[in-house]
Formats: structure tokens, sequence, C-alpha cells
């Protein structure tokens, strides 16, 4: 009898001091530290402790790995390329397994450069619809046809349709025979296939299809990083939709070309500013553009570019790496040159998966605050540097507070630019 007391007593003081333990600052100190992490060669994570550390490396993961630990910090520091894990205790006893993934530093060019954008549809896009003024009354064929604002339109009568002028032929056989236009449009993922019959307007003698539609669409931004090695770029930092449908455009194929900003329309509560800029003169495509995503657009350079201020490849940071504090854009506010400001990253959100707003940044430089007022509109893709590294691109202002706005981190950029920094065999470096 006495025996099972002294037992209950021992699971009861056991229980006790786990429960205590769990609640503890030490216990959630390193309850908050991930159960994974990814940090680049040579690069040292720290987290706080308020408690003596003890952290064990296993054997095959020395060589990557090592562990800083004392009464009140735990440091990671990635030596080579290499998956590890690390044990934590508390007390002799083990608390949480971290696995470490050590990645080769990665090296961009950042950009700054003001681009003009020229973007190709994939077939043509439905931008709105019109009333044919016919015999019978005022009538649109699209919207009877069922045709919606924001479709594209992709094939009439199985023929492939690129651009507005291979509509016309197709809609005047049709007003002429009287036989219907088998028209295949995409509304988002869907794909519908549709007749439409076309009516002669009576003041124009012609046949109208009753649809307002676009093959094409054009407008400035910034360049943000580009890969000299694979000449992979990305910009904006944010997609590109349609003005009159508000839609992302779906891209066939489009070109980046030099831009010079003309002028400023200054931003103020409630109104966003924006860059007034034109194309350069000899409107030479300096590359192309083959993706149009919430991060941005991306495609291939056929050159290299220089922003002329900050021309050597700079390491990029991973979100975790971002910290609260001061930092740097570059942009163009006036001709084609390439300044450095001031900004304060406001705050950022360590992310595991690809999201557009990771980070909150303002505008601290007077003299750009004097120039624009903060974030305006075609100052979207403007680089951030943080601590010598590119961590990422303006993409959006506050509309209430034009001197703040949002940042998308650089590691979603560059993975739409079908740039993998994860892998481990990477054979180049960017010097």
């Amino acid at each position: 009898m006495r025996e099972d007391i002294i037992r209950k007593i021992v699971g009861v003081f056991l229980l006790v001091s786990i429960m205590v333990l769990c609640v503890s600052q030490p216990f959630k100190e390193y309850v908050q530290i991930p159960n994974k992490l990814t940090m680049f060669e040579g690069q040292g994570l720290h987290f706080q402790s308020s408690v003596p550390v003890t952290a064990k490396v296993n054997d095959d993961s020395s060589s990557s790995l090592g562990i800083e630990a004392n009464d009140k910090t735990l440091g990671f520091q990635g030596k080579k390329a290499g998956e590890g894990q690390v044990v934590l205790e508390l007390a002799g006893i083990p608390v949480k397994k971290v696995n470490v993934d050590v990645i080769p530093e990665y090296k961009v060019y950042p950009g700054g450069q003001s681009i003009g954008v020229k973007l190709n549809t994939l077939g043509v896009l439905v931008v709105g619809h019109h009333q044919v003024d016919t015999e019978d009354g005022k009538k649109s064929p699209g919207e009877i046809a069922g045709i919606q604002v924001g479709d594209i339109i992709t094939k009439i009568n199985g023929k492939t349709i690129e651009q507005m002028s291979d509509v016309a032929p197709f809609v005047q056989e049709s007003g002429k025979t009287g036989n219907p236009l088998d028209v295949v449009i995409t509304r988002e993922k869907e794909t519908i296939e549709t007749k439409l019959f076309p009516l002669k307007d009576k003041q124009e003698s012609s046949f109208r299809i009753g649809l307002y539609i676009r093959d094409s669409a054009a407008g400035i931004g910034t360049m943000t990083f580009y890969d000299p090695i694979t000449m992979k770029y990305g910009a904006l930092g944010h997609v590109i939709s349609d003005m009159d449908t508000k839609k992302p455009i779906i891209v066939q194929d489009g070109q980046i070309v030099r831009s010079t900003v003309t002028s400023i329309d200054k931003g103020s509560n409630g109104v966003p500013g924006e860059k007034l800029a034109r194309f350069s003169s000899d409107r030479s495509a300096i590359g192309d553009i083959s993706r149009n995503s919430p991060f941005g657009i991306f495609g291939t350079l056929h050159k290299d570019i220089e922003n002329g201020i900050m021309d050597k490849a700079l390491p990029i940071a991973l979100s975790s790496e971002v910290k609260e504090g001061p930092a740097k854009i570059l942009t163009v506010v006036e001709g084609d040159k390439v300044e450095e400001f001031d900004v304060e990253v406001l705050s950022s959100i360590p992310q595991k998966f690809p999201a557009t707003k990771g980070m909150v940044i303002k505008i601290t430089d007077p003299a750009l605050l004097d120039k624009t007022g903060g974030i305006v509109q075609g100052m979207s893709g403007s680089p951030i540097i943080q601590n010598g590294k590119v961590i990422g691109a303006v993409t959006h202002v506050f509309v209430n507070d034009p001197t703040s706005g949002y940042g998308v981190h650089i590691e979603w950029m560059l993975n739409e630019a079908g740039i993998d920094i994860y892998q481990k065999d990477k054979e180049k470096k960017v010097g």
C-alpha cells in the first residue's frame, strides 16, 4: 500500500513538473523556433533564450551545420549546402527537433530602371458590349450569344484568333451568307462554344457583333532584378489587369522597352500619385514577356542592362531574414536616372508559401516625399535593398496613406521567374 502511495506522489510530481515546464518561458522560446529552417551558406540565425541552451547536431549534419549556444542565445550557422537536424534539450529532456536546409547563396542584379510594357493577349479580350442600331431596334449580338466582358475569343469558325484584325473578315462573310459564327471563348479556366449572328447597322450598312474587343495593353513599371547567366528577369511585383474588365491579362507574348519619366503627379491622401512616362524613342525591345502573374511580369532579357548606381550582383534574402528597420529602394523619378531612396520596413512576415503582401514599407526619404508624396503608380517593382541584400519589391500603395504600401518578398518573384534557389547542386554562382 505504501509503495502505491509513493508511486502516485511521484506521478503527480512528474505531471506537475511537466505542466510547469510547458508553460515556462524557456519552453515557450523553444516552441517558437520553427520545425524547419532554411538558410544560405555562411548565414547565421539566432534565437533568444533565457536559460542555458543545449543543442545536439546529428553526426551526418556536422559538415553543413554549426551550433552556437550560450545562456542567452541559440545560433545556427550554415557551413555549406546540405541538410541537417538539431535536437534541442531543456534540462536534459529533448523538447524539439529542428530540420535545417542549408542552400547555396544566390545573387541577382538589382533593377530600378523605368520600363515600358507591351502585352499581347491570348486571343482578343472582350472589354464591353455595344448596341447595334438595326432595323428592328438596338441589340448586341455578342450579348445575345452569351459572351461576357472579360471573355477571351480564341477561335472563330475553327480558325485561331490572335489580333483584332482577324475578326472583321469573318463578321462580314457571316453577314453576307447568313451563317452564324462558331465562336470559342475562354472564361476563367473554362472553354465555351457559342454561335453568334452578326447584325447589320442601318446607319453604316455594315455588319457588327456588338462587342468591344482589345488585343494588347501597354503601361509602365519598374524592373526589379535579373540574372545575367540565364537572363531571366522579374518586374512590377503585381499582376497587370485590363483597365476595363479589371481582370488579369492572359498573355500570349509581350515586350519590355526602356522608358523615360517625364513628370510626376504627386500622391495625396485618398488620391494615388502616378509616374508619367513615355517609351524611349528607339522603342526597341530589351526583353520579352512570357508570364503575367500576381507577383509581376517575367521573361527573358535580350541583353544586359545597367542601373548606373548599383551595377553589381547582390545576394538575396529569404523572407525569414527580413527585419523591421531601415532599407533602400531603387527607382526613377526623373528622366531615366535610377536613384537610391530611404525607406523603412514597418513589418515583414516570414512566409512558408508564396504570398503577394509580405512586407509593409514606409517612404522616409525627404527628397522622394517632396517629389512624389510617397509611393506612386509606376513605382511598382522598385527593388528593396536591406543590409546589402535584395529583399523584395514595392507593389501597392495605401490609398489613405501614400507614404506607405506593400512589398513582396524576392524569393516568390524568383520562383515565378522559373529560378529555383533551393536546388542543392547549383553549378553557377553570380560573382
